[in-house]
């Protein structure tokens, strides 16, 4: 797939920030229930995740 679009970056960008929001969502949810971590251990796994975020993946983006 080809994208030369600025229009098609965002929509494609949006569509996989979904995407992930919904699979690390689903996974800390049957985190929760199944194993019954504490809510401090999920917040700190989600803090994590945008560390990383924004020190890896936002520079390679801009």
């Amino acid at each position: 797939m080809v994208i030369h679009d600025t229009i098609e970056i965002s929509s494609v960008m949006i569509a996989f920030t979904c995407l992930g929001i919904v699979l690390v969502g689903g996974l800390l949810v049957m985190m929760r229930l199944r194993h019954k971590y504490h809510p401090n251990l999920i917040g700190a796994l989600i803090g994590a995740m945008l560390c990383f975020l924004l020190l890896e993946a936002l520079p390679a983006l801009t």
